[in-house]
Protein backbone atom coordinates (compact mmCIF):
# COMPACT_ATOMS: atom_id res chain seq x y z
CA UNK A 1 0.00 0.00 0.00
CA UNK A 2 2.92 2.34 0.69
CA UNK A 3 4.09 1.91 -2.91
CA UNK A 4 0.59 2.63 -4.27
CA UNK A 5 0.51 5.90 -2.34
CA UNK A 6 4.10 6.61 -3.37
CA UNK A 7 3.26 6.27 -7.06
CA UNK A 8 0.37 8.68 -6.68
CA UNK A 9 2.65 11.17 -4.91
CA UNK A 10 5.03 11.11 -7.87
CA UNK A 11 2.09 11.93 -10.14
CA UNK A 12 1.09 14.88 -7.94
CA UNK A 13 4.72 16.01 -7.67
CA UNK A 14 5.02 16.13 -11.46
CA UNK A 15 1.86 18.22 -11.81
CA UNK A 16 3.11 20.56 -9.10
CA UNK A 17 6.45 20.87 -10.89
CA UNK A 18 4.93 22.08 -14.16
CA UNK A 19 2.54 24.42 -12.33
CA UNK A 20 5.59 25.96 -10.68
CA UNK A 21 7.32 26.25 -14.07
CA UNK A 22 4.54 27.70 -16.23
CA UNK A 23 6.69 28.06 -19.34
CA UNK A 24 7.26 24.31 -19.44
CA UNK A 25 3.55 23.62 -19.01
CA UNK A 26 2.73 25.63 -22.12
CA UNK A 27 5.72 24.09 -23.90
CA UNK A 28 4.45 20.58 -23.19
CA UNK A 29 0.83 21.18 -24.22
CA UNK A 30 1.51 21.46 -27.96
CA UNK A 31 2.10 17.75 -28.78
CA UNK A 32 -0.95 16.74 -26.74
CA UNK A 33 -3.21 19.11 -28.68
CA UNK A 34 -2.08 17.60 -31.99
CA UNK A 35 -2.65 14.05 -30.69
CA UNK A 36 -6.03 14.99 -29.25
CA UNK A 37 -7.27 16.15 -32.63
CA UNK A 38 -6.13 12.89 -34.26
CA UNK A 39 -7.68 10.64 -31.61
CA UNK A 40 -10.91 12.59 -31.38
CA UNK A 41 -11.45 12.03 -35.09
CA UNK A 42 -10.65 8.32 -34.79
CA UNK A 43 -13.00 7.76 -31.83
CA UNK A 44 -15.81 9.69 -33.47
CA UNK A 45 -15.39 7.51 -36.56
CA UNK A 46 -15.43 4.39 -34.39
CA UNK A 47 -18.54 5.60 -32.60
CA UNK A 48 -20.39 6.05 -35.88
CA UNK A 49 -19.12 2.81 -37.41
CA UNK A 50 -19.25 0.45 -34.42
CA UNK A 51 -22.80 -0.73 -35.24
CA UNK A 52 -21.86 -1.55 -38.84
CA UNK A 53 -18.68 -3.30 -37.67
CA UNK A 54 -20.68 -5.44 -35.26
CA UNK A 55 -23.28 -6.34 -37.89
CA UNK A 56 -20.54 -7.23 -40.41
CA UNK A 57 -18.68 -9.46 -37.91
CA UNK A 58 -21.80 -11.35 -36.74
CA UNK A 59 -23.70 -12.45 -39.88
CA UNK A 60 -24.83 -15.57 -38.02
CA UNK A 61 -27.08 -13.38 -35.85
CA UNK A 62 -29.07 -11.97 -38.80
CA UNK A 63 -31.81 -14.54 -38.36
CA UNK A 64 -32.06 -14.26 -34.59
CA UNK A 65 -35.37 -13.09 -33.21
CA UNK A 66 -35.86 -9.88 -31.26
CA UNK A 67 -34.75 -8.86 -28.70
CA UNK A 68 -31.79 -11.30 -28.64
CA UNK A 69 -30.14 -10.03 -31.82
CA UNK A 70 -30.30 -6.43 -30.60
CA UNK A 71 -29.03 -7.28 -27.13
CA UNK A 72 -26.18 -9.42 -28.46
CA UNK A 73 -25.02 -6.86 -31.02
CA UNK A 74 -25.46 -4.00 -28.58
CA UNK A 75 -23.22 -5.80 -26.12
CA UNK A 76 -20.60 -6.42 -28.83
CA UNK A 77 -20.79 -2.80 -29.96
CA UNK A 78 -20.05 -1.66 -26.42
CA UNK A 79 -17.13 -4.09 -26.23
CA UNK A 80 -15.71 -2.89 -29.55
CA UNK A 81 -15.90 0.72 -28.44
CA UNK A 82 -14.46 -0.17 -25.03
CA UNK A 83 -11.53 -1.94 -26.70
CA UNK A 84 -10.98 1.09 -28.92
CA UNK A 85 -11.03 3.37 -25.89
CA UNK A 86 -8.62 1.04 -24.06
CA UNK A 87 -6.16 1.13 -26.97
CA UNK A 88 -6.59 4.89 -27.33
CA UNK A 89 -5.60 5.54 -23.72
CA UNK A 90 -2.44 3.48 -24.17
CA UNK A 91 -1.42 4.61 -27.63
CA UNK A 92 -2.28 8.27 -26.96
CA UNK A 93 0.74 8.57 -24.71
CA UNK A 94 3.04 6.74 -27.13
CA UNK A 95 1.93 8.86 -30.09
CA UNK A 96 2.09 12.09 -28.10
CA UNK A 97 5.57 11.26 -26.84
CA UNK A 98 6.66 10.48 -30.39
CA UNK A 99 5.22 13.72 -31.77
CA UNK A 100 6.63 15.71 -28.86
CA UNK A 101 9.96 13.93 -28.43
CA UNK A 102 12.06 17.15 -28.48
CA UNK A 103 9.57 18.93 -26.18
CA UNK A 104 9.37 16.20 -23.55
CA UNK A 105 13.07 15.44 -23.76
CA UNK A 106 13.83 19.04 -22.86
CA UNK A 107 11.18 19.04 -20.12
CA UNK A 108 12.59 15.86 -18.58
CA UNK A 109 16.12 17.28 -18.67
CA UNK A 110 14.89 20.41 -16.91
CA UNK A 111 13.31 18.31 -14.16
CA UNK A 112 16.64 16.51 -13.67
CA UNK A 113 18.43 19.85 -13.62
CA UNK A 114 16.07 21.31 -11.01
CA UNK A 115 16.62 18.28 -8.76
CA UNK A 116 20.41 18.61 -8.91
CA UNK A 117 23.03 16.02 -9.70
CA UNK A 118 23.81 14.58 -13.10
CA UNK A 119 21.63 15.46 -16.08
CA UNK A 120 21.94 12.43 -18.38
CA UNK A 121 21.92 12.88 -22.14
CA UNK A 122 21.56 10.13 -24.68
CA UNK A 123 24.07 11.72 -27.05
CA UNK A 124 22.05 10.43 -30.02
CA UNK A 125 20.79 12.49 -32.96
CA UNK A 126 17.07 13.29 -32.97
CA UNK A 127 16.25 10.88 -35.79
CA UNK A 128 17.88 8.05 -33.87
CA UNK A 129 15.96 8.89 -30.69
CA UNK A 130 12.70 9.00 -32.66
CA UNK A 131 13.46 5.63 -34.21
CA UNK A 132 14.21 4.00 -30.84
CA UNK A 133 11.10 5.54 -29.30
CA UNK A 134 8.88 4.38 -32.16
CA UNK A 135 10.37 0.89 -32.17
CA UNK A 136 9.94 0.46 -28.42
CA UNK A 137 6.39 1.84 -28.57
CA UNK A 138 5.45 -0.73 -31.20
CA UNK A 139 6.84 -3.52 -29.01
CA UNK A 140 4.89 -2.24 -26.01
CA UNK A 141 1.77 -1.85 -28.13
CA UNK A 142 2.10 -5.50 -29.19
CA UNK A 143 1.97 -6.51 -25.53
CA UNK A 144 -1.00 -4.21 -24.93
CA UNK A 145 -2.90 -5.70 -27.88
CA UNK A 146 -2.36 -9.22 -26.52
CA UNK A 147 -3.69 -8.17 -23.12
CA UNK A 148 -6.54 -6.30 -24.80
CA UNK A 149 -7.59 -9.35 -26.82
CA UNK A 150 -7.52 -11.50 -23.69
CA UNK A 151 -9.62 -9.00 -21.75
CA UNK A 152 -12.00 -8.67 -24.70
CA UNK A 153 -12.62 -12.41 -24.69
CA UNK A 154 -13.05 -12.47 -20.92
CA UNK A 155 -15.61 -9.71 -21.31
CA UNK A 156 -18.08 -12.34 -22.53
CA UNK A 157 -17.94 -14.18 -19.18
CA UNK A 158 -21.02 -13.28 -17.11
CA UNK A 159 -20.40 -11.17 -14.00
CA UNK A 160 -16.59 -11.36 -14.33
CA UNK A 161 -16.75 -9.61 -17.70
CA UNK A 162 -18.61 -6.67 -16.19
CA UNK A 163 -16.66 -6.35 -12.92
CA UNK A 164 -13.20 -7.92 -12.80
CA UNK A 165 -12.28 -7.36 -16.45
CA UNK A 166 -12.74 -3.54 -16.42
CA UNK A 167 -10.61 -3.34 -13.25
CA UNK A 168 -7.89 -5.44 -14.88
CA UNK A 169 -8.11 -3.25 -17.97
CA UNK A 170 -7.39 -0.13 -15.91
CA UNK A 171 -4.42 -1.86 -14.24
CA UNK A 172 -2.96 -3.00 -17.56
CA UNK A 173 -3.49 0.46 -19.04
CA UNK A 174 -1.88 2.14 -16.04
CA UNK A 175 1.12 -0.16 -16.09
CA UNK A 176 1.96 0.35 -19.74
CA UNK A 177 1.11 4.04 -19.59
CA UNK A 178 3.74 4.45 -16.88
CA UNK A 179 6.18 2.42 -18.96
CA UNK A 180 5.75 4.84 -21.87
CA UNK A 181 6.10 7.93 -19.68
CA UNK A 182 9.21 6.75 -17.84
CA UNK A 183 10.82 5.85 -21.16
CA UNK A 184 11.64 9.55 -21.74
CA UNK A 185 13.91 9.73 -18.69
CA UNK A 186 15.18 6.14 -18.86
CA UNK A 187 16.06 6.30 -22.55
CA UNK A 188 18.26 9.32 -21.79
CA UNK A 189 19.96 7.12 -19.19
CA UNK A 190 20.58 4.51 -21.91
CA UNK A 191 18.27 1.95 -20.28
CA UNK A 192 16.85 -0.33 -22.99
CA UNK A 193 13.28 -1.60 -23.16
CA UNK A 194 13.98 -5.05 -21.61
CA UNK A 195 15.79 -3.44 -18.67
CA UNK A 196 12.99 -0.86 -18.29
CA UNK A 197 10.37 -3.60 -18.07
CA UNK A 198 12.40 -5.50 -15.46
CA UNK A 199 12.88 -2.30 -13.46
CA UNK A 200 9.15 -1.51 -13.45
CA UNK A 201 8.13 -5.09 -12.68
CA UNK A 202 10.24 -4.88 -9.53
CA UNK A 203 7.92 -2.13 -8.23
CA UNK A 204 4.51 -3.03 -9.69
CA UNK A 205 2.45 -1.32 -6.99
CA UNK A 206 4.46 1.89 -7.36
CA UNK A 207 3.88 1.79 -11.11
CA UNK A 208 0.14 1.15 -10.68
CA UNK A 209 -0.16 3.92 -8.10
CA UNK A 210 1.21 6.31 -10.72
CA UNK A 211 -0.51 4.95 -13.82
CA UNK A 212 -4.03 3.91 -12.82
CA UNK A 213 -5.15 7.35 -11.53
CA UNK A 214 -3.69 8.85 -14.69
CA UNK A 215 -5.66 6.42 -16.88
CA UNK A 216 -8.87 7.32 -15.06
CA UNK A 217 -8.13 11.01 -15.52
CA UNK A 218 -7.34 10.49 -19.21
CA UNK A 219 -10.90 9.22 -19.75
CA UNK A 220 -12.15 12.78 -19.21
CA UNK A 221 -12.00 14.78 -22.48
CA UNK A 222 -9.12 17.28 -22.69
CA UNK A 223 -7.67 16.21 -19.32
CA UNK A 224 -4.99 14.06 -20.99
CA UNK A 225 -3.63 17.08 -22.85
CA UNK A 226 -3.24 19.19 -19.72
CA UNK A 227 -1.84 16.38 -17.56
CA UNK A 228 0.76 15.13 -20.04
CA UNK A 229 3.53 17.65 -19.19
CA UNK A 230 3.13 16.96 -15.47
CA UNK A 231 2.96 13.22 -16.13
CA UNK A 232 6.32 13.36 -17.91
CA UNK A 233 7.76 15.40 -15.04
CA UNK A 234 6.42 12.97 -12.44
CA UNK A 235 7.66 9.97 -14.40
CA UNK A 236 11.12 11.56 -14.52
CA UNK A 237 11.12 11.99 -10.75
CA UNK A 238 10.07 8.36 -10.33
CA UNK A 239 12.69 7.13 -12.83
CA UNK A 240 15.42 8.99 -10.92
CA UNK A 241 14.52 7.23 -7.67
CA UNK A 242 14.02 3.84 -9.30
CA UNK A 243 17.47 4.04 -10.86
CA UNK A 244 18.98 5.12 -7.56
CA UNK A 245 17.31 2.18 -5.79
CA UNK A 246 18.30 -0.23 -8.56
CA UNK A 247 21.93 0.80 -8.27
CA UNK A 248 21.84 -0.09 -4.55
CA UNK A 249 19.87 -3.34 -4.40
CA UNK A 250 21.07 -4.18 -0.92
CA UNK A 251 19.51 -1.09 0.62
CA UNK A 252 15.91 -1.41 1.73
CA UNK A 253 13.46 1.35 0.85
CA UNK A 254 12.54 3.55 3.77
CA UNK A 255 9.45 5.72 4.20
CA UNK A 256 11.61 8.69 3.21
CA UNK A 257 12.11 7.13 -0.22
CA UNK A 258 8.47 7.78 -1.06
CA UNK A 259 7.70 10.52 1.38
CA UNK A 260 6.48 14.01 0.49
CA UNK A 261 7.74 15.17 -2.90
CA UNK A 262 10.79 17.42 -2.84
CA UNK A 263 10.37 21.16 -2.99
CA UNK A 264 10.98 22.52 -6.45
CA UNK A 265 12.82 25.70 -7.19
Amino acid sequence: MRDLAGGFRYLLAGQRWVLGHGRWLGFGLLPGLVSLALYAGALIGLGYGADDLTAWSTPFADDWSAPWRGLFRGFLTALFFGLGLFLSVITFTAVTLLIGQPFYESLSEQVDRSEGGEVPRSGLPLWRELWISARDSVKVLGRVVLYGIGLFVLGFVPVIGQTVVPALGFCVSGYFLTQELTSVALQRRKVGLPERLVLLRSRRLLVLGFGVPLVLAFLVPLVAVFLMPGAVAGATLMARDLMRTDESPAAEATPADFGPPPAFS
